[in-house]
């Protein structure tokens, strides 16, 4: 590590101008990840016609500020409107919004910020030190990899969403069915397409997000409502950002840690994205958690757990994407555009030709991390004049909202009647307790784990035993077994401590009546 280009660094960084465009693009990016639909990489592509004139180190780091800010913005409606901005914010609903709806939202954006802060310091600090190191590990993991990778996050929807583990699994089947239809990807075959030409492309799972979480609670609050004024939050509106002590912040010191370790390195990996990282970092804390029965129910782990890990992967993401060319995530993917734009190569020789520029970018996510940590409550405060209003005007507005992010991904009417249709099919699945968490993650990972599975068989002439030949992959595969065998032995283990109680209580009034 240069320490003179350190300095230089944080010299450019600090410049006035410069220092306003991380302030402005962190703020940018908390707007783009509180509106449905309107994610990070959606943000940048809107800022980057912007950064035409602005130079190469001011661009950048106007561009990498605002995909700082909108991990932790998709955490506040998530939160507060059981609507998550981002697919990365999908899993803090499990028990944000049961926090928000018990009079505990100013509490969970509270952890939410706290989490989001130390899991991009985390990862900053990982790639200021290890970049290099981390960019070899990451080109040796292949198809293999990433289908053991799939299966781990499918296994962790038995630790989320639904206490109902065969209608868990079967709802992400069915997310696994969904991510199928379209043309063949290695054939260009259309399958399950039904004959209708706007299923080619496949089912966007932005749309079906928005429905499933944010159209659904609607259509719930709307028919469950019990007064004209009903409020969104226990508090009856009055929400205020709660600041999290180091005391109570380090009493989860584990799982913030295991989060921050787990997103980072799925971050890391090429294609993979905080998503991912999100929901097997929630799956992970409500398995080693000693107060499980608390997840789903307003867990303050199960709050910062996918908070620290979709932000440590935004984190993990950029080091294959400066380092390797590679992109890491959908977002880092359009920052590797706009580096070319800009006239220069990611990749190896980025580290030779432009070190300044890399040193820059640590820094500034560095910043909008920290910022966030100080600024996040005033993002809240506008939020809370919202919740004040009946719900009565609030259902209009995330519904509008709704609309207009489905719209916008593709300009396509075709998206609405999606997202109408799945917010209709995510009440009933809240009705009679279908996990629609798990339908998102069958379709996220869906066309991740046919490709890598499909590619592998290819490569391996159909051994299905080429599966278990990498050390990588036979790790992640007992993890797997470990995560789907876990509660299956907990529940056990639980009845039969019920029945020896019950037992035990018997013979107890036996001898009591003898007596």
């Amino acid at each position: 590590m240069d320490f003179n280009l350190l300095v230089e660094a944080l010299q450019v960084v600090f410049l006035p101008t410069n220092f306003a465009l991380i302030i402005m693009g962190m703020c940018l990016g908390v707007c783009f990840g509180t509106l449905p639909g309107i994610s990070s990489s959606m943000g940048i592509v809107l800022m980057i016609p912007f950064t035409y004139y602005m130079g190469i180190n001011a661009s950048i780091i106007m561009l990498v500020a605002v995909y700082a800010g909108s991990a932790y913005g998709g955490s506040i409606t998530a939160i507060l409107f059981n609507t998550p901005g981002t697919a990365e914010s999908v899993a803090t609903t499990f028990d944000g919004y049961p926090m928000a709806q018990s009079g505990k939202a100013g509490k969970a954006l509270g952890l939410a910020m706290s989490g989001s802060s130390f899991g991009g310091i985390f990862s900053v600090l990982v790639m200021l030190l290890l970049a290099p190191a981390l960019s070899v590990i990451a080109l040796e993991i292949q198809s293999p990899e990433y289908f053991a990778l799939t299966l781990l996050g499918m296994a962790c929807i038995s630790s989320v969403g639904s206490k109902d583990l065969p209608k868990a699994l079967s709802t992400g089947l069915i997310g696994i069915l969904i991510a199928l239809i379209g043309m063949d990807p290695m054939t260009g075959v259309s399958r399950l397409t039904f004959g209708q030409l706007n299923f080619l492309n496949g089912i966007e799972y932005i749309p079906i997000m928005i429905g499933s979480f944010a159209m659904a609670e609607v259509f719930k609050q709307v028919i469950n409502r019990k007064t004209k004024n009903e409020k969104t939050t226990g508090d009856a509106g009055k929400v205020s950002l709660e600041s999290i002590s180091l005391k109570e912040f380090f009493k989860y010191k584990a799982t913030v840690i295991k989060s921050a370790v787990i997103g980072t390195c799925v971050g890391i990996l090429p294609g993979t994205g905080g998503s991912i990282a999100s929901i097997v970092s929630y799956g992970e804390a409500a398995r080693s958690s000693k107060n499980k029965e608390m997840f789903g129910k307003g867990a303050e782990e199960g709050v910062l757990a996918p908070e620290t890990a979709n932000n440590a992967a935004g984190g993990g993401a950029m080091i294959p994407t400066l380092v390797l060319g590679i992109p890491g995530s959908p977002t880092t993917a359009i920052i590797l555009a706009a580096l070319v734009l800009q006239g220069l190569q990611p990749g190896p020789q980025l580290m030779a030709e432009q070190p300044l520029l890399l040193y820059c970018i640590f820094f500034s996510m560095l910043i909008a991390s920290i910022v966030v940590f100080f600024s996040g409550r005033y993002a809240v405060k506008a939020f809370a004049a919202v919740l004040k209003l009946p719900y009565g005007l609030i259902a209009p507005m995330i519904v509008m909202f709704s609309i207009i992010g489905a719209y916008a991904r593709s300009n396509d009417m075709f998206q609405i009647w999606v997202m109408l249709a799945f917010g209709i099919l995510g009440y009933f699945f809240s009705k009679f307790k279908f996990s629609a968490a798990s339908l998102i993650l069958g379709i996220v990972l869906g066309n991740m784990m046919e490709e890598s599975f499909r590619r592998q068989l290819l490569i391996s002439d159909g051994n299905f035993m080429s599966f278990f030949e990498r050390p990588i992959t036979v790790v992640i595969l007992i993890a797997v077994v470990a995560v789907v065998l876990f509660p299956i032995i907990s529940n056990m283990k639980e009845k039969r401590k019920h029945k020896k109680q019950l037992l035990l209580n018997g013979l107890m009034l036996c001898t009591m009546y003898y007596r």
